[in-house]
């Protein structure tokens, strides 16, 4: 019997180290770790001791005797990749990451933003040194995307923030949320009070189609649709037209998947999540039966993962329909997936587009429907969204790779609301540098530089500010480990200021201007206040939605 890594996974390699026999990869030193789906777990090598299923933050590994009906399928997965890419295991000790002298003192840190990639930094930091660390988050709740990006019925994935309660629950770490870097405290002063600034702020913006019609009513970013939905309280009091028969999404990568979900399954199901009230009153009296989702490039390079899309196999009351015709792959396409060292991944990806084309349909049923090679041209109507007209594309060759080209061939589908989800961007961080074209602040490993490519003393990034918006939760925790490890190495070789002030002095600035500072024990007032009212209603939690809600229960 062996254990096997499934959908939920996360990425963030916990169960690597833990594994005493050395048997899941990708591991975080390999190339293919940067662009892995998921973790494996080779089965002919696995001992049965379950060391990677304590180490796993997002409760994705199982027992193959354990699978369900819907995770059945990821034995298989976990094997093929095997097969493609047979163990080498690899016995080398462990090497411990050096902490910095003891007489060098206390590291004080201020880590900007408190979502993942801040979370596995600070986590990080308090593994490495003697440290103090300050969070700071604009919002009066941690966690960023755990909270307000995954799809309430994803709840083992927001299990992650379980692993972060735990590690900061020490005095060491400080939460000063619903605190605004810019407004109540700035960079420099950021700086006076520790010996580094850790920016780890996302990308908070979403690309534009840059189609006439885009502006129009109806017309809105998934971003937005995702944030409303998960009780943002940015974002609640959002509208979105849910009167017509079809909604068009435009991109098909996780989000877009995510939102197609919420659009079309039951709501009964969403009742048991911790979907936010508003939206779940809202798709209660939703009349979308169909949801269209377009994609630039074809069934092989769709930025869905396969895990995602085989999870669409399991929607109850729900068909997924793929044309048949779509599937006829260019020369290019067809030589990739018949490359007998194709990845195993996109093989699935084929074959999983190739049952739905194939799969039986009920007229009673919900659509989700892939339209592949398509891009919108224009979205059209009086005052209110009506049509996207779109364009078929083909793909050919350009320096090697598979690109999009428009045809002469143009279509159009009536819907009355069009969500674009065709990727994040960051913006720019006050005074920061930035890179307008990659939409990240200039670094070397995370080491912020200058408009001289010199190393600014003290500042740093992680996640999709230091990256771009790519990967999924857990890689953020290699990127942070990177950042991390150059800041450290700044403090050891004495390359960091000395604070100016120490903890308490902090604590009293902020307190006298921002009266609705909410700390660690505001925040667990939240937390216990909205369990409180899940544990009454049979779902996980009820979220407060606006500002003043959540400051309020921080009070209590």
């Amino acid at each position: 019997m062996a254990y096997v890594i499934t959908q939920r996974c996360c990425n963030d390699a916990s169960c690597v180290s833990e594994c005493p026999v050395d048997c899941i990869r990708p591991t975080p030193d390999q190339p293919e770790f940067a662009t892995t789906e998921m973790l494996y777990i080779d089965p002919d090598t696995c001992i049965d001791c379950g060391a990677c299923v304590d180490a796993c933050p997002v409760e994705a590994i199982f027992s193959e005797d354990d699978l369900t009906a819907s995770l059945a399928r990821y034995r298989d997965i976990n094997a093929a990749y095997f097969e493609r890419h047979p163990l080498e295991s690899n016995f080398d000790p462990i090497v411990t990451p050096a902490r910095p002298p003891k007489e060098l003192g206390t590291l004080r840190v201020a880590i900007v933003g408190a979502g993942p990639a801040a979370c596995y930094a600070a986590d990080e930091l308090l593994r490495r040194a003697d440290v103090q660390v300050e969070m700071f988050d604009r919002l009066p709740t941690p966690w960023g995307l755990v909270r307000a990006g995954v799809a309430p019925d994803h709840p083992g994935t927001k299990t992650v923030s379980n692993l972060f309660e735990s590690a900061f629950r020490r005095e060491t770490l400080q939460f000063y949320l619903n605190v605004e870097v810019g407004t109540h405290i700035s960079h420099d002063e950021l700086l006076a009070y520790h010996h580094a600034v850790v920016y780890a702020v996302g990308a908070a913006t979403d690309r534009h189609l840059g189609v006439p019609g885009e502006d129009l009513s109806g017309s809105h970013s998934a971003t937005e649709f995702v944030a409303w939905y998960n009780g943002h309280p940015d974002y609640a009091d959002r509208q979105f037209d849910l009167s017509g028969e079809r909604a068009v999404i435009v991109g098909n990568g996780n989000v877009a998947l995510d939102v197609a979900r919420v659009l079309t399954v039951d709501p009964e199901e969403l009742a048991k999540t911790d979907i936010a009230d508003y939206a779940l009153d809202a798709l209660r009296g939703s009349n979308i039966r169909e949801v269209v989702v377009l994609g630039r490039r074809g069934p092989l390079q769709a930025a869905y993962t396969s895990p995602e899309f085989l999870a669409l196999t399991h929607l109850k009351g729900i068909d997924i329909v793929v044309d048949e015709a779509e599937l006829v792959l260019d020369p290019g396409s067809q030589a990739l997936l018949d490359d007998p060292n194709v990845e195993p991944s996109l093989r699935l990806k084929y074959t999983l587009a190739e049952e739905y084309a194939a799969g039986s349909r009920d007229r009673a049923n919900k659509r989700i429907v892939f339209r592949y090679l398509a891009s919108p041209t224009a979205l059209t109507g009086t005052d209110h969204v009506e049509t996207v007209e779109f364009v078929h594309n083909e793909l050919v060759s350009d320096n090697g790779q598979l690109v999009a080209r428009a045809t002469d061939r143009t279509d159009s589908l009536a819907a009355a609301l069009v969500l674009r989800s065709i990727g994040y961007r960051g913006e720019p961080v006050g005074e920061l540098p930035f890179d307008e074209r990659r939409g990240v602040v200039p670094n070397e490993h995370g080491r912020v530089l200058g408009a001289d490519g010199v190393p600014v003393p003290g500042v740093y990034v992680s996640g999709w500010i230091k990256r771009g918006p790519r990967g999924v939760i857990g890689s953020n925790r290699i990127d942070s480990e990177e950042t991390v490890e150059q800041l450290i190495a700044d403090f050891t070789t004495g390359k960091l200021g000395a604070p100016q002030g120490d903890r308490a002095a902090l604590k009293a600035l902020l307190g006298e201007r921002q009266s609705d500072l909410v700390d660690r024990e505001g925040w667990k007032a939240i937390d216990q206040a909205e369990k409180a009212a899940g544990r009454s209603a049979g779902r996980p939690r009820v979220k407060f939605t606006t500002r003043e809600d959540l400051l309020k229960a921080a009070r209590g």
